[in-house]
This record gives structure tokens, sequence and C-alpha cells, in this order.
């Protein structure tokens, strides 16, 4: 699924046109971005959690010709899912 059928599946859900749909999802894009930018960690109970994590700097190797190459630090961007997304996704039915 790209954006397009992400937008189109949401706006016959909630029967919003397919235009606001769209600029509430980027709304919503780009707030979890500010967060993780700002280095905060957003839950939402039930999906999961984004964090941003660092990857230190280290030597790694050119495949091709075998040489070292420095590779700098880095923010990464994790997602950890939420136990019923993950039950959603393996097909485990929660009680209800």
């Amino acid at each position: 699924m790209n954006k397009t059928e992400l937008i189109d599946a949401i706006a016959g859900k909630t029967l919003q046109s397919k235009a606001r749909t769209g600029e509430a999802l980027d709304a919503t894009l780009e707030a979890i971005t500010k967060a993780l930018v700002k280095g905060d960690t957003l839950q939402l109970i039930g999906f999961g959690s984004f964090s941003t994590g660092s990857r230190a700097a280290r030597v790694g190797r050119n495949p091709q010709t075998g040489a070292e190459v420095k590779i700098a630090a880095a923010k990464t961007v994790k997602f950890t899912a939420g136990k019923a997304f993950k039950d959603a996704v393996n097909g485990v039915k929660t009680k209800e």
C-alpha cells in the first residue's frame, strides 16, 4: 500500500474527502516527525511507539575492494509494535 491507497482507505472509512484526508495524514506525519526530531518518544497505545536512537561511528569495509571505510555516527528511528498490532498481524484473536 502506498500513500495514495492509504488516503483512499481512510477517506472511505471516515466518509471525508480525499483532499481533506490527505491534509490530515500529512499533518499527522509532520507531527510525528517533529516529535522525533526533538528527541521525544511517540506512543500510540495499541499500535506502537516511535523513538530515536543513536548508532556509534564505526569502520566498515567496501565489499568490492575490501578497503576500510569510516562510517559516521547517525541517529536512527525505531518503531516498536504494540501488542494489539502484533496480535492483529499474527492473526491472534483477542478476548473481548
